[in-house]
């Protein structure tokens, strides 16, 4: 299952608009489209302030505090996924008992003649492991071209080794490594700690896919709880937030998940399309795009126009926010106002990996 960066996002919203331009006529708009769709036991609290916001810049969030009713958790139970497809094509997996962390480990600050034999070297003492950096592949050098690199080990048990060896420093971890010119250079540690993943604000709570938004390029250090707090702070109602992870090393993919409670901040985020977020050292743009479920069917023919088969199609225009058929695509898009409207598909098909060397 790829992810969805490279879709196409329809019906966007000026980022200069009020929100509540976009809010008006929508909630009759959405009962009337909607009415087939089963409920999804939301106790739903619009957290939209009456004040219009600026839905594209978020706010600078340097230690983001932990509200005494958020729960982090390590299990599958609250995804964002369709009730029958719980586990099917998601990133995400329970994580098994005892585990702390990923056995994918991020190292900068390398020196910039050192090549992979020297860093296995340098961290071959906690565990069997190999090293691996962006485009290595296709570059065809020993040497990471940007001073940082991925350490892969074989065991968990290896990563907490590494960590107990490492020095602290205004909360970040330090190892001395060494390279033909530079010896004993503090380089930084970056372990990715697996309960980090997930933020569950009320566990009562059933999550819906349909008030669910897809967050591409979200930095890989950011945790989920600093996630949920900036959405939160910019759009309000935020029940759940998730970090897209690697179902076999469980680290971060660069994407994410954020649930929210009400239509009107579901709305206003995927009315936004780019946010800047802001926490201490990061600051990147990212896309939000509404949440494509898997093996959905066509809301308006419910299957009976396309033989049973799922929609092809989800259009995130306001004006619809419903899953379609090519048929019934065809027929709904043809009525005025709606015939520019560009449909969204979640492919699927992961892509090949290859094999680590270990070392």
């Amino acid at each position: 299952m790829s992810d969805m960066n490279s879709l196409p996002l329809c019906g966007i919203v000026s980022e200069q608009q009020n929100a509540h331009d976009v809010f008006n006529g929508v909630d009759k708009n959405y009962a009337s489209l909607h009415r087939s769709r089963s409920t999804t036991g939301y106790n739903a609290h619009s957290h939209v302030s009456d004040n219009s916001r600026n839905l594209a810049v978020l706010f600078d969030v340097t230690k983001p505090q932990v509200p005494n009713d958020v729960q982090n958790v390590r299990s599958a139970p609250f995804r964002p996924q369709s009730n029958d497809q719980q586990h099917r094509g998601n990133p995400h997996y329970p994580v098994p008992d005892g585990e702390r962390y990923s056995r994918k480990v991020f190292v900068g600050g390398l020196p910039p003649d050192i090549d992979e034999d020297e860093i296995v070297l340098s961290f071959r003492r906690f565990g069997p492991l190999a090293v691996d950096w962006p485009h290595k592949q296709e570059m065809k050098s020993r040497f990471p071209p940007k001073g940082y690199a991925f350490l892969l080990y074989q065991e968990e048990s290896s990563v907490h080794r590494m960590i107990e060896a490492c020095i602290e420093e205004d909360e970040k971890l330090y190892f001395y490594v060494s390279s033909p010119t530079v010896k004993g250079k503090p380089v930084q540690i970056r372990p990715w700690k697996l309960s980090d993943a997930d933020l569950v604000l009320d566990a009562s709570m059933t999550l819906d896919p349909r008030k669910t938004v897809f967050i591409g390029g979200v930095p890989r250090p950011l945790k989920a709880i600093e996630l949920a707090m900036m959405m939160d702070k910019l759009y309000g109602g935020v029940c759940y937030a998730g970090i897209d992870t690697d179902p076999e090393l469980k680290y971060p993919k660069g994407a994410g998940r954020v649930s929210f409670s009400n239509l009107h901040s579901y709305i206003a985020a995927i009315s936004t399309r780019f946010v800047q977020l802001q926490l201490g050292e990061i600051d990147k743009r990212v896309e939000v795009k509404p949440y494509v479920i898997d093996d959905q069917m066509c809301d308006e023919c419910g299957g009976e126009q396309c033989g049973g088969k799922f929609a092809s199609f989800f259009c995130a225009n306001v004006a619809c926010l419903q899953y379609y058929c090519e048929t019934c695509w065809a027929t709904i898009h043809c009525y005025p106002g709606r015939e520019f409207h560009k449909p969204l598909v979640k492919e699927g098909g992961d892509r090949p990996k290859t094999r680590s060397r270990w070392c």
